[in-house]
């Protein structure tokens, strides 16, 4: 059976660096918030060409922050798309905002700026482009729309370690960015993990606070927090994963190369777009098709796992039905839903099982 993802294998590869460097933090006696977790913070801020990286508990802990730093609040507005995972749009209603859909771009399925300015009212206090499945999104147009607003941009960038925009990483271009160190991530923990990274240095202070039950020192609670702090051996695993995350990240963008060039003529297929002014980190490598349930049937009979990136769109999920949106209202990102397939992508993956893979998508056209 070849997995969706192979996180033994990586581990594997890794365990002769990570398992001394937990053990060192056992031996500490120091479990949270330690010099582990501070490295990190310094070696991921220059990884992003930031000032700032704040290590916090989740990805969806870091939205939250980054949008309390923003000043975003009840009867704010904030506007992002459907089409990503439920967490962009929980963390706006975590501060007591409402989220507000546009449509996403139909090649790179992330925010499409020429639906965004429309949707701008009085009350919009920030917007979240989401840099789906490893690449970016057109961030010029975005950040040129919200600056003639004077709208705050926060980058949900928890798909996208390492993916730049016109030379620019991920995380760098809006007031701020915020990554997930989920386990099956470019980047991930061995466990819960995320970041807030920003050149704000205010905002970066709020931040640290608000991790921390909203003291800047011990039992002095300047701000109404909480408990997101990162622990030390995340910290510390996450450290030597990201001495390896560039190998991984070219290692993923051969494994979909590979994929992009078997599958470019497919009869049974759409490849996912790469656009020339991005560098596409393919945390997911999803393909499109009509026949989708068919396809994965057919892939998992030949011992090849698939994954669903996402089918339903938040805007029509029943826990957020209250936003009061409707199926057709974005139809873009609908389509986009009842046709993504993610085939399997890692750096572990071998290219012979990458054509072995694309083979079986192929024979899938003929067979149906």
């Amino acid at each position: 059976m070849i997995p969706l993802l192979d996180l033994k294998a990586q581990y594997a590869a890794i365990r002769s660096e990570v398992e001394p460097a937990v053990m060192r933090v056992l031996a500490s006696g120091h479990y949270v918030l330690g010099e582990e977790v501070a490295r990190f913070e310094e070696e991921y801020a220059t990884y992003c060409d930031v000032k700032h990286a704040i290590a916090v508990n989740t990805g969806t802990s870091a939205l939250h922050l980054a949008l309390l730093a923003a000043g975003i609040g009840p009867g704010d507005e904030v506007i992002t798309v459907s089409f990503t995972f439920v967490a962009t749009a929980s963390a706006v209603c975590y501060t007591g905002a409402r989220p507000v859909f546009v449509d996403v771009e139909p090649m790179t399925l992330t925010m499409d700026p020429a639906k965004l300015e429309a949707a701008i009212t009085p009350r919009t206090k920030a917007i979240i482009p989401v840099h789906l499945y490893g690449q970016m999104a057109d961030m010029d147009a975005i950040k040129a729309i919200a600056d003639r607003h004077g709208i705050p941009v926060i980058e949900d960038a928890c798909q996208a370690h390492g993916a730049e925009y016109k030379g620019r990483r991920a995380g760098s271009i809006g007031v701020s960015g915020c990554f997930s160190f989920y386990p099956g991530k470019n980047l991930g923990a061995c466990g819960e993990g995320g970041v807030v990274v920003t050149n704000d240095d205010d905002h970066a202070r709020q931040i640290r606070m608000l991790r921390d039950w909203g003291q800047e020192q011990r039992y002095h609670h300047t701000l109404k927090g909480f408990n997101y702090r990162m622990d030390e051996i995340q910290g510390a695993i996450l450290r030597i994963k990201l001495r390896h995350l560039e190998t991984w990240t070219e290692a993923r963008r051969v494994r979909a190369d590979r994929y992009s060039t078997l599958l470019a003529d497919s009869r049974s297929v759409r490849i996912p777009a790469a656009m020339k002014d991005r560098r596409h980190v393919f945390h997911v490598y999803a393909v499109r098709t009509r026949e989708r349930e068919h396809l994965q049937h057919s892939l998992r009979s030949e011992g090849i796992s698939t994954g669903l990136h996402y089918p339903i769109p938040i805007h029509l999920q029943k826990a957020h039905a209250d936003l009061g949106y409707q199926a057709g209202d974005l139809p873009v990102s609908e389509a986009a839903a009842c046709e993504v397939l993610s085939l399997p992508i890692y750096p572990e993956l071998t290219l012979k099982q990458v054509e072995q893979i694309a083979a079986a998508v192929e024979q899938d056209a003929y067979v149906s």
